[in-house]
Protein backbone atom coordinates (compact mmCIF):
# COMPACT_ATOMS: atom_id res chain seq x y z
CA UNK A 1 0.00 0.00 0.00
CA UNK A 2 1.27 3.55 -0.59
CA UNK A 3 2.10 5.95 1.89
CA UNK A 4 -0.26 8.31 3.24
CA UNK A 5 0.02 11.51 5.31
CA UNK A 6 -1.12 9.57 8.64
CA UNK A 7 1.73 7.77 7.89
CA UNK A 8 4.51 10.40 7.56
CA UNK A 9 3.00 12.27 10.52
CA UNK A 10 3.22 9.03 12.74
CA UNK A 11 6.89 8.36 11.40
CA UNK A 12 7.62 12.52 12.54
CA UNK A 13 5.67 12.81 15.42
CA UNK A 14 3.55 15.47 14.09
CA UNK A 15 0.13 15.98 13.53
CA UNK A 16 -1.41 15.61 10.12
CA UNK A 17 -2.04 19.38 9.48
CA UNK A 18 1.61 19.99 10.42
CA UNK A 19 2.54 17.35 6.93
CA UNK A 20 -0.41 18.54 5.56
CA UNK A 21 1.50 22.12 5.52
CA UNK A 22 4.63 21.34 5.20
CA UNK A 23 3.62 19.21 1.65
CA UNK A 24 1.23 22.13 0.48
CA UNK A 25 3.88 25.06 1.70
CA UNK A 26 1.09 26.61 4.00
CA UNK A 27 0.93 27.84 7.05
CA UNK A 28 4.15 28.68 9.97
CA UNK A 29 6.19 25.62 10.25
CA UNK A 30 9.58 25.88 11.88
CA UNK A 31 12.41 25.23 10.00
CA UNK A 32 13.21 21.88 12.39
CA UNK A 33 10.02 20.84 12.13
CA UNK A 34 9.66 21.25 8.60
CA UNK A 35 12.92 19.18 8.30
CA UNK A 36 11.82 16.65 10.25
CA UNK A 37 8.79 16.00 8.34
CA UNK A 38 10.63 16.02 4.91
CA UNK A 39 13.05 13.62 5.91
CA UNK A 40 9.96 11.29 7.08
CA UNK A 41 8.92 11.94 3.50
CA UNK A 42 12.00 11.02 2.07
CA UNK A 43 12.54 7.86 4.11
CA UNK A 44 9.07 7.03 3.61
CA UNK A 45 9.03 7.75 -0.31
CA UNK A 46 5.44 9.53 -0.17
CA UNK A 47 4.20 10.78 -2.94
CA UNK A 48 1.06 13.03 -2.80
CA UNK A 49 -1.51 12.55 -5.34
CA UNK A 50 -1.93 15.64 -6.87
CA UNK A 51 -5.25 14.83 -8.52
CA UNK A 52 -6.67 13.92 -5.07
CA UNK A 53 -5.38 17.06 -3.48
CA UNK A 54 -6.58 19.70 -6.62
CA UNK A 55 -9.95 18.06 -6.02
CA UNK A 56 -9.49 18.41 -2.28
CA UNK A 57 -8.43 21.82 -2.14
CA UNK A 58 -8.37 23.00 -5.51
CA UNK A 59 -4.79 23.06 -5.31
CA UNK A 60 -2.49 21.16 -7.20
CA UNK A 61 0.87 21.76 -5.67
CA UNK A 62 2.22 22.63 -9.01
CA UNK A 63 3.67 26.35 -9.47
CA UNK A 64 4.87 28.20 -12.89
CA UNK A 65 8.22 29.89 -13.39
CA UNK A 66 8.04 31.82 -16.93
CA UNK A 67 11.46 32.95 -17.54
CA UNK A 68 13.10 34.21 -20.94
CA UNK A 69 15.54 31.44 -22.18
CA UNK A 70 17.19 28.51 -20.32
CA UNK A 71 20.39 28.82 -22.51
CA UNK A 72 21.21 32.08 -20.44
CA UNK A 73 22.86 30.53 -17.48
CA UNK A 74 21.53 33.44 -15.03
CA UNK A 75 18.15 32.01 -15.95
CA UNK A 76 19.11 28.71 -15.66
CA UNK A 77 20.76 28.70 -12.29
CA UNK A 78 17.77 31.52 -11.15
CA UNK A 79 15.20 28.11 -12.40
CA UNK A 80 17.69 25.52 -10.13
CA UNK A 81 17.07 28.17 -7.44
CA UNK A 82 13.44 28.09 -7.41
CA UNK A 83 13.29 24.27 -7.90
CA UNK A 84 15.19 23.69 -4.83
CA UNK A 85 12.99 26.50 -2.50
CA UNK A 86 9.91 24.96 -4.01
CA UNK A 87 10.83 21.06 -3.22
CA UNK A 88 11.23 22.26 0.48
CA UNK A 89 8.12 23.37 0.82
CA UNK A 90 6.91 20.07 -1.05
CA UNK A 91 6.16 21.58 -4.32
CA UNK A 92 6.43 20.63 -7.71
CA UNK A 93 7.95 24.08 -10.62
CA UNK A 94 6.16 23.88 -14.07
CA UNK A 95 8.83 26.06 -15.73
CA UNK A 96 8.09 27.71 -19.49
CA UNK A 97 10.19 29.39 -21.92
CA UNK A 98 9.39 32.19 -23.18
CA UNK A 99 11.98 32.74 -26.65
CA UNK A 100 14.13 35.19 -25.58
CA UNK A 101 11.03 37.47 -24.25
CA UNK A 102 9.29 37.88 -27.15
CA UNK A 103 5.96 40.08 -26.20
CA UNK A 104 3.63 37.89 -28.39
CA UNK A 105 4.97 34.63 -26.19
CA UNK A 106 4.81 36.21 -22.77
CA UNK A 107 0.91 37.15 -23.73
CA UNK A 108 0.11 33.82 -24.71
CA UNK A 109 1.93 32.14 -21.80
CA UNK A 110 -0.03 34.61 -19.33
CA UNK A 111 -3.66 33.56 -21.22
CA UNK A 112 -2.59 29.71 -21.82
CA UNK A 113 -4.64 26.52 -20.64
CA UNK A 114 -1.23 26.00 -18.46
CA UNK A 115 -2.36 28.33 -16.05
CA UNK A 116 -4.80 26.08 -15.13
CA UNK A 117 -2.29 23.49 -13.90
CA UNK A 118 -0.94 25.96 -11.91
CA UNK A 119 -1.65 27.27 -8.57
CA UNK A 120 0.42 30.62 -9.15
CA UNK A 121 3.24 32.04 -11.50
CA UNK A 122 6.46 33.25 -10.87
CA UNK A 123 6.96 35.38 -14.05
CA UNK A 124 9.51 37.56 -15.43
CA UNK A 125 8.81 39.40 -18.62
CA UNK A 126 10.95 40.99 -21.11
CA UNK A 127 8.94 41.86 -24.05
CA UNK A 128 6.13 43.20 -22.73
CA UNK A 129 5.47 46.74 -22.63
CA UNK A 130 3.55 49.17 -20.10
CA UNK A 131 0.83 48.57 -21.76
CA UNK A 132 0.51 45.02 -21.30
CA UNK A 133 -0.88 45.41 -17.35
CA UNK A 134 -3.65 43.99 -18.08
CA UNK A 135 -2.95 41.03 -19.31
CA UNK A 136 -0.99 40.33 -15.79
CA UNK A 137 -4.11 39.39 -14.37
CA UNK A 138 -4.29 35.71 -14.91
CA UNK A 139 -7.28 34.68 -12.00
CA UNK A 140 -4.23 33.58 -9.96
CA UNK A 141 -1.52 34.78 -7.91
CA UNK A 142 1.41 36.17 -9.83
CA UNK A 143 4.90 37.25 -8.79
CA UNK A 144 6.97 39.30 -11.20
CA UNK A 145 10.57 39.16 -11.50
CA UNK A 146 12.61 42.69 -12.33
CA UNK A 147 11.94 46.16 -13.14
CA UNK A 148 9.74 45.61 -16.17
CA UNK A 149 5.78 46.88 -15.81
CA UNK A 150 6.18 49.25 -13.32
CA UNK A 151 2.71 50.06 -13.09
CA UNK A 152 1.54 46.58 -12.36
CA UNK A 153 -0.58 45.67 -9.31
CA UNK A 154 1.43 42.78 -8.34
CA UNK A 155 3.24 42.03 -6.14
CA UNK A 156 7.20 41.43 -7.13
CA UNK A 157 10.43 40.59 -6.37
CA UNK A 158 13.69 42.97 -8.25
CA UNK A 159 17.28 43.53 -7.92
CA UNK A 160 19.17 46.55 -6.11
CA UNK A 161 20.60 47.56 -10.07
CA UNK A 162 21.47 51.15 -9.61
CA UNK A 163 23.03 50.47 -5.96
CA UNK A 164 24.90 47.19 -6.89
CA UNK A 165 26.32 49.11 -11.17
CA UNK A 166 27.22 51.91 -8.73
CA UNK A 167 28.69 49.45 -6.32
CA UNK A 168 30.83 47.66 -9.57
CA UNK A 169 31.83 51.10 -11.08
CA UNK A 170 33.38 51.71 -7.92
CA UNK A 171 35.22 48.96 -7.09
CA UNK A 172 36.98 49.45 -10.64
CA UNK A 173 37.46 53.16 -9.67
CA UNK A 174 39.06 52.40 -6.51
CA UNK A 175 41.40 50.09 -8.45
CA UNK A 176 42.90 54.13 -9.54
CA UNK A 177 40.92 53.44 -13.06
CA UNK A 178 39.82 56.11 -14.51
CA UNK A 179 38.67 55.68 -18.06
CA UNK A 180 35.74 53.17 -17.06
CA UNK A 181 33.97 51.41 -20.10
CA UNK A 182 30.50 49.77 -20.14
CA UNK A 183 28.97 47.50 -22.63
CA UNK A 184 25.42 46.27 -22.33
CA UNK A 185 23.85 49.80 -22.46
CA UNK A 186 20.16 50.59 -23.73
CA UNK A 187 20.65 54.19 -24.23
CA UNK A 188 16.92 54.85 -25.63
CA UNK A 189 14.98 52.52 -23.12
CA UNK A 190 13.04 53.87 -20.20
CA UNK A 191 12.47 50.35 -18.42
CA UNK A 192 14.56 47.47 -17.41
CA UNK A 193 17.98 46.37 -16.04
CA UNK A 194 20.21 47.64 -18.56
CA UNK A 195 18.61 51.30 -17.53
CA UNK A 196 19.37 50.79 -13.61
CA UNK A 197 22.81 49.77 -14.56
CA UNK A 198 23.79 52.48 -16.33
CA UNK A 199 22.32 54.81 -14.01
CA UNK A 200 24.31 53.36 -11.13
CA UNK A 201 27.17 53.22 -13.71
CA UNK A 202 26.55 56.97 -14.14
CA UNK A 203 26.07 57.89 -10.77
CA UNK A 204 29.59 56.25 -9.38
CA UNK A 205 31.87 58.23 -12.04
CA UNK A 206 30.03 61.36 -10.85
CA UNK A 207 30.63 60.48 -7.01
CA UNK A 208 34.64 60.00 -7.73
CA UNK A 209 34.92 63.35 -10.21
CA UNK A 210 34.97 61.23 -13.13
CA UNK A 211 33.80 62.85 -16.54
CA UNK A 212 30.97 60.61 -18.30
CA UNK A 213 32.51 59.91 -21.87
CA UNK A 214 30.20 58.55 -24.69
CA UNK A 215 32.98 57.07 -26.41
CA UNK A 216 33.30 54.60 -23.94
CA UNK A 217 29.10 53.18 -24.06
CA UNK A 218 28.84 50.34 -25.83
CA UNK A 219 25.06 49.51 -26.49
CA UNK A 220 24.18 45.75 -26.77
CA UNK A 221 20.61 44.63 -27.68
CA UNK A 222 20.62 41.06 -25.94
CA UNK A 223 23.31 40.35 -23.32
CA UNK A 224 24.61 36.89 -24.88
CA UNK A 225 27.93 36.21 -25.18
CA UNK A 226 28.54 36.65 -29.04
CA UNK A 227 27.07 39.85 -28.41
CA UNK A 228 30.01 40.70 -25.27
CA UNK A 229 32.47 39.64 -27.84
CA UNK A 230 31.14 41.86 -30.87
CA UNK A 231 30.91 44.54 -28.10
CA UNK A 232 34.57 44.35 -27.12
CA UNK A 233 35.52 44.78 -31.23
CA UNK A 234 33.56 47.82 -31.23
CA UNK A 235 34.95 49.81 -28.37
CA UNK A 236 38.57 48.63 -29.38
CA UNK A 237 37.94 49.66 -32.83
CA UNK A 238 36.46 53.30 -31.38
CA UNK A 239 40.81 53.10 -30.41
CA UNK A 240 39.49 55.28 -27.19
CA UNK A 241 41.76 54.30 -24.60
CA UNK A 242 40.04 52.68 -21.22
CA UNK A 243 41.85 50.45 -18.38
CA UNK A 244 38.48 49.22 -17.49
CA UNK A 245 35.58 47.29 -17.98
CA UNK A 246 31.76 47.09 -16.52
CA UNK A 247 29.77 44.48 -18.36
CA UNK A 248 26.17 44.64 -17.43
CA UNK A 249 25.93 40.45 -17.13
CA UNK A 250 28.77 37.71 -16.94
CA UNK A 251 27.66 36.50 -20.79
CA UNK A 252 29.00 39.66 -21.92
CA UNK A 253 31.94 39.77 -19.91
CA UNK A 254 33.28 36.66 -20.58
CA UNK A 255 32.28 37.30 -24.48
CA UNK A 256 34.75 40.64 -24.11
CA UNK A 257 37.29 38.48 -22.19
CA UNK A 258 37.82 36.45 -25.24
CA UNK A 259 38.31 39.05 -28.04
CA UNK A 260 40.25 41.02 -25.19
CA UNK A 261 43.11 38.38 -24.42
CA UNK A 262 42.63 37.34 -28.68
CA UNK A 263 44.32 41.74 -29.05
CA UNK A 264 47.24 40.64 -26.72
CA UNK A 265 45.44 42.48 -24.15
CA UNK A 266 45.95 41.28 -20.28
CA UNK A 267 43.32 41.59 -17.86
CA UNK A 268 43.59 42.72 -15.28
CA UNK A 269 46.71 44.49 -15.97
CA UNK A 270 45.81 46.51 -18.87
CA UNK A 271 42.20 46.13 -18.21
CA UNK A 272 40.26 45.36 -14.96
CA UNK A 273 37.12 43.72 -15.78
CA UNK A 274 33.86 43.11 -13.74
CA UNK A 275 30.86 41.53 -14.65
CA UNK A 276 26.95 41.20 -13.34
CA UNK A 277 25.23 37.94 -12.01
CA UNK A 278 27.75 35.69 -10.40
CA UNK A 279 27.48 32.73 -13.05
CA UNK A 280 29.26 29.64 -12.26
CA UNK A 281 31.18 29.57 -15.76
CA UNK A 282 33.26 33.11 -14.28
CA UNK A 283 34.38 31.24 -11.72
CA UNK A 284 36.37 28.88 -13.83
CA UNK A 285 37.61 31.60 -16.46
CA UNK A 286 40.96 32.28 -16.80
CA UNK A 287 41.11 34.87 -15.25
CA UNK A 288 38.48 33.90 -13.01
CA UNK A 289 35.44 36.93 -13.35
CA UNK A 290 35.29 39.33 -10.89
CA UNK A 291 30.73 40.13 -10.52
CA UNK A 292 28.29 41.57 -8.79
CA UNK A 293 26.08 38.47 -7.07
CA UNK A 294 22.50 39.40 -7.24
CA UNK A 295 21.67 37.05 -4.97
CA UNK A 296 19.82 34.07 -6.56
CA UNK A 297 18.75 32.40 -3.36
CA UNK A 298 16.84 35.11 -1.52
CA UNK A 299 15.41 35.99 -5.02
CA UNK A 300 13.75 32.47 -5.31
CA UNK A 301 12.94 32.54 -1.38
CA UNK A 302 11.07 35.63 -1.52
CA UNK A 303 9.45 34.59 -5.02
CA UNK A 304 7.83 31.56 -3.52
CA UNK A 305 6.91 33.09 -0.40
CA UNK A 306 5.54 35.71 -1.66
CA UNK A 307 3.35 33.54 -4.13
CA UNK A 308 2.33 31.03 -1.06
CA UNK A 309 0.73 33.86 0.69
CA UNK A 310 -1.17 34.88 -2.12
CA UNK A 311 -2.11 30.92 -2.73
CA UNK A 312 -3.05 30.41 0.64
CA UNK A 313 -4.55 33.39 1.60
CA UNK A 314 -2.37 34.61 4.31
CA UNK A 315 -2.75 38.32 2.10
CA UNK A 316 -6.80 39.01 0.76
CA UNK A 317 -7.15 40.66 -2.53
CA UNK A 318 -7.23 44.58 -1.21
CA UNK A 319 -3.68 43.64 0.77
CA UNK A 320 -1.32 46.30 -1.51
CA UNK A 321 1.03 44.41 -3.83
CA UNK A 322 4.53 44.33 -2.17
CA UNK A 323 7.72 44.61 -3.60
CA UNK A 324 11.03 43.00 -2.23
CA UNK A 325 14.80 43.48 -3.00
CA UNK A 326 17.35 41.30 -2.97
CA UNK A 327 20.66 42.31 -1.63
CA UNK A 328 23.64 41.91 -3.76
CA UNK A 329 27.68 41.71 -2.92
CA UNK A 330 31.04 42.35 -4.92
CA UNK A 331 32.92 39.47 -5.58
CA UNK A 332 36.34 40.39 -6.55
CA UNK A 333 38.36 37.36 -8.80
CA UNK A 334 41.13 37.49 -10.86
CA UNK A 335 40.00 39.84 -13.85
CA UNK A 336 40.45 43.01 -10.94
CA UNK A 337 42.33 41.52 -8.53
CA UNK A 338 45.18 39.18 -10.42
CA UNK A 339 45.16 37.00 -7.12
Amino acid sequence: MSTTLHDVARHAGVSIKTVSNVVNGLGRVSAATRERVLASVAQLDYRPNLSARSLRSGRTGVIGLAIPELSLAYFAQLADAVIEEAEQRGLVVLIEQTRGGARNRELELLRGPQRQLTDGLIFSPFGMIEEDTEFLDIGSPLVLLGERLPGASVDRVTMRNVEAGAAATASLLKLGRERVAVIGAHLDARLGSAVLRYEGYVQALREHGIELRDELVVEVDLWHRSNGAKAMRELLARGEPFDALFAMNDELALGALRVLQEDGIDVPTDVALIGFDNVDDGRFSRPSLSTVDPGRPEIARMAIELLLERIGGATTDDVAPRELQSPFRIIERESTSGA
